[in-house]
């Protein structure tokens, strides 16, 4: 279970680099700088878009590292531009397509924790279903929503991607 949803996680991120792509041309045939996309947000008590895209990236790369045991790239968190960005998203997703199935062994009994939790722990099972793969699908969804309410053409197909569908029979 947990190899194939980081497989779907990395072609998430796919499809966030191409939502970073078609920005990139929507400024340009706009006539505005592209890298404005990195501030804009839906509300104000709310964080930017490359923070969206940063902490997708985080979700998806710290939760394979804390279900697997090894050791997660550091980001400073400092992109300042669009490309900046599809650098990070890209070294995510070739992150995640080094892991096997078998580095997921022992991860639903895994004991997750983070600073944040103040000493509490989680199973890796837990971690994974009531905290991983919501905070990765809200911020990624969140980064796309940024994108589309700012005029970007990216629809529910540009959201899914590709899908693997077989004929009947």
């Amino acid at each position: 279970m947990y190899h194939e949803t980081f497989r779907q996680m990395t072609k998430m991120l796919s499809q966030l680099d191409k939502w970073l792509e078609t920005a990139e041309a929507y400024a340009k045939d706009k006539k505005f700088d592209p890298n404005l996309f990195l501030g804009f947000r839906l509300a104000p008590d709310q964080f930017g878009f490359a923070r969206q895209v940063q902490i997708t990236c985080d979700a998806a790369k710290l939760a394979a590292s804390r279900l697997s045991g090894k050791d997660a790239p550091v980001n400073e968190d400092t992109e300042q531009t669009l490309e900046e960005l599809r650098g990070r998203v890209q070294a995510t997703a070739g992150y995640l397509a080094g892991f096997s199935a078998t580095d997921f062994e022992s991860a639903a009994t895994a004991s997750i924790t983070q600073p944040r939790w103040e000493g509490k722990t989680m199973t890796g099972a837990d971690y994974f279903l009531e905290h991983a793969l919501p905070n990765f699908f809200f911020h990624l969804t969140t980064a796309y929503a940024i994108l589309r309410h700012n005029g970007v053409s990216v629809g529910k197909r540009d959201y899914l991607g590709t899908l693997t569908q077989r004929p009947p029979g």
